[in-house]
């Protein structure tokens, strides 16, 4: 297909004709379906239902893992779609009609133009009226070239158009086997009301049992996949993103189960997109609908692919777009919608393997300015539940008296007819743990590799999980009711009991951070990846054996969404080790990538200055008032309306960010540029050696206090800071900052 790209003067051409468009039928109009209604947040109220009563479920256990290929998403092309996924041809009139905006149905073509940023149109910012020269809400208030509201001109190329549409969708985790467990691991038969594929009779520990079919889950995602489209981003190329809310169109009526947001609303942010405000995806900025765009409602995200500062110090490496719904945020990136966002630099790290620092990757273009990177390979890591069919369901927004717009859901109730599709709780006391552990939305899957060197990219995609992994060898052995499932063992005296397994002799050569890349490699047996952290590491399987078998192993135990589990906690085994994906060694292959050097610079860290006085402080602790309000900062729960630090523009200041106790780790992210860590309280700094790169995310210990660097550039208005533990995040740990003139 040829680029999909426009100049100002179409986008003003075709923006005068967007009164005149009409819909053409193959824009879906909602089904009807015996479906929840979306119900506006502010009916939903909170019921106390099961507020101190969290059961959760049992997944079933997965029979045969390690037969499926892990899934490596290629990158989204840019045009408009339909529903059905397919891109417009060149010249189809139908080409970027939406079905809501200020000027009705039609086609409204993304561009610079006032009310053009999103359905709602131009309307005043949220504290414009306090004079601090807040731009309005609906409109880009910087394009890629022009002045804007700061007066600055970056001389950009317009953008390339992409379109993304928020949809129901269905989603499986395994192809394999399963059997329902009791918590306890034991075989169990199917509770009374589930109808589910019988798939023969399984050896389970010397016993035959019936195993079955998992079925598919219903997903919130962008354009219908988990993980969502991989947006290639590069320096100097901006991109437009056009994110659309189909969530009312229900292809086959899938049952929605009982989590989401409510009103069926989203909220995108490309984290940590330097970005402005009304691209930003957060509900500091966007307070109509209660912070979220509904179903028929869309929004256009402008990323400029500029660095902060126009200083190539500040380019980022590995970022990802999600949902960040106001109380709803852990619900929605649960249900799907996660998307990954590497960006490239042309002149460092193109992508290209032959040119600057010559990271793995072999480029291919698309000729529409999208490109490939073959041997570069993102994975989101993410845990979950399904249900056993047998476990109530309890929650803060669980109904006691019957809601006619939620058919079927009553507090205490059990679904049988949910059996195997994705549980949650969206009021966890602690945060949301699972029990089945999947890399790119596939559990236990298998990545065959060349004999060359891989560039992997990793997500923290998971509500509350922090990951510690590591290659190892080992034997998996099945340990049904443990979290994931399968667990390296042995047997001794007779009796399967865990083993952690060794060490494969393949370390990680981590490159970057979540800041992108990091002054110098380092190399690591072990990396940690905290819920949004993101780690980048290059392996060399150059001289591993055809054929060798090694494991991508997660050694960190999480029973609850508090912490890691340590030696002297309840449950504690030193010797878990997950494997959460096999890595089997198929052959050579041309290599022309290099393996940096320890000493070498990759990216020169942007200046700051460690010795900052502190400005401001931010405290993160326990409310357990109720409802939402479980979580403070500073003794204050979140208003969208109330910014609690107010920077100005060019500035840069030193904030405190301090874990107020507990025993509770907070993995704190800070919208809009990155941030240097100057100091930590802790003893312990050599798990915090990513410190010296630039990062989004400060990973907070307990009782663990902060000083972080941040500066703050390009735009002005509504930012926010909040826990990225969502389960924190969507009870108030979140707080609101605005950079002003």
């Amino acid at each position: 297909m040829a680029q999909t790209r426009f100049t100002r003067r179409d986008v003003i051409r075709y923006s005068a004709m967007s009164g005149a468009a009409t819909l053409i039928g193959r824009s879906a109009a909602a089904q009807v379906c015996i479906d929840q209604t979306p119900i506006p947040i502010g009916e939903m109220g909170f019921t106390g239902c099961g507020v101190n009563d969290e059961p959760f479920a049992t997944s079933p256990f997965i029979v045969s893992p390690f037969t499926e290929a892990l899934p490596i998403p290629m990158a989204i092309r840019p045009g408009w779609r339909y529903p059905n996924g397919t891109l417009a041809a060149p010249g189809d009139p139908s080409a970027w009609t939406v079905r809501k905006s200020q000027f009705g149905p039609g086609v409204v073509m993304p561009g610079p133009e006032a009310g053009h940023q999103d359905a709602l149109g131009d309307r005043p910012g949220v504290h414009s009226e306090l004079g601090w020269g807040i731009p309005n809400a609906g409109t880009h208030q910087l394009w890629t070239s022009g002045p804007g509201v700061t007066g600055q001109d970056l001389g950009l190329p317009d953008p390339l158009l992409f379109h993304i549409r928020v949809q129901v969708a269905k989603h499986g985790f395994t192809n394999s086997q399963v059997v329902p467990i009791t918590s306890a691991g034991a075989a169990t038969t199917l509770p009374t009301g589930v109808n589910a594929t019988p798939a023969g009779n399984v050896n389970f520990f010397g016993a035959l049992v019936p195993s079955y079919l998992l079925p598919e889950s219903t997903i919130y995602a962008f354009n219908g996949t988990f993980p969502g489209p991989r947006l290639n981003i590069e320096y100097g190329r901006p991109v437009l993103v056009r994110f659309e809310n189909d969530l009312d169109l229900n292809p086959g009526c899938l049952d929605r189960q009982d989590f989401g947001a409510p009103d069926w609303a989203f909220l995108t942010h490309l984290h940590n997109g330097h970005t402005a405000p009304e691209s930003d995806g957060q509900p500091h900025h966007m307070v109509e609908n209660e912070g979220g765009y509904r179903p028929t409602e869309w929004v256009d995200n402008l990323y400029l692919a500029y660095p902060a500062g126009g200083d190539d110090r500040e380019k980022q490496s590995f970022l990802w777009f999600h949902d960040h719904r106001m109380h709803h945020t852990g619900p929605n990136v649960y249900k799907g919608m996660v998307g990954l966002a590497p960006h490239y630099d042309p002149v460092l790290d193109s992508g290209d393997e032959t040119h600057g620092l010559r990271l793995p990757g072999v480029r291919t273009n698309n000729g529409d300015g999208t490109f490939d990177v073959d041997y570069d390979i993102p994975m989101a890591l993410y845990d979950c539940r399904l249900d056993d069919g047998a476990t109530s369901h309890q929650d803060e927004h669980t109904p006691i008296v019957p809601d006619p717009r939620l058919p079927g859901l009553l507090c205490g109730n059990i679904h049988p007819e949910w059996w195997g599709k994705l549980f949650h709780k969206h009021y966890p006391n602690h945060g949301f743990v699972g029990d089945i552990f999947t890399v790119n939305g596939v559990a236990m899957p298998v990545l065959t590799v060349k004999r060359r060197k891989y560039r992997f990219r990793f997500l923290g995609a998971s509500v509350s999980r922090q990951y510690r992994l590591s290659i190892r060898t080992g034997t998996p052995m099945p340990f049904p009711g443990s979290q994931g499932q399968w667990l390296f063992g042995k047997i001794v005296k007779g009796k399967q009991v865990t083993d952690a397994g060794s060490l494969a002799g393949l370390p990680w050569n981590q490159i970057a951070s979540e800041g992108g890349l990091l002054p110098n490699m380092q190399t690591k047996n072990e990396i940690e990846i905290w819920p949004a952290k993101r780690r980048e590491a290059i392996v060399d399987f150059s001289k591993a054996p055809s054929g060798a078998v090694y494991y991508m192993t997660n050694l960190a135990q999480m029973l609850d969404g508090r912490k890691q589990n340590e030696i002297g906690d309840i449950g504690f085994d030193p010797n878990y080790a997950v494997p959460m994906l096999k890595i089997v060694i198929d052959g050579p292959a041309v290599d022309n990538s290099v393996l940096p050097k320890l000493n070498q610079v990759l990216r020169a860290s942007p200046p700051f200055d460690p010795r900052a006085p502190k400005v401001r402080d931010f405290t993160l602790q326990r409310g357990g008032l109720g409802g939402e309000t479980e979580w403070l900062i500073n003794g204050a729960q979140f208003d969208p309306q109330v910014p609690l630090a107010t920077p100005f523009i060019g500035s840069a200041e030193a904030w405190g960010i301090n874990n107020g106790g507990g025993g509770w780790t907070h993995p704190m992210h800070l919208h809009m540029e990155e941030h240097h860590v100057i100091s930590r309280s802790s003893a312990n700094l050599a798990v915090n050696k990513d410190d010296t790169g630039k990062e989004d995310v400060v990973a907070l210990q307990p009782s663990e206090s902060t000083v972080i660097y941040r500066r703050f550039r390009t735009f002005l208005g509504n930012y926010v800071a909040h826990c990225h533990n969502l389960a924190h995040e969507d009870h108030n740990m979140m707080f609101g900052w605005t950079i002003r003139k």
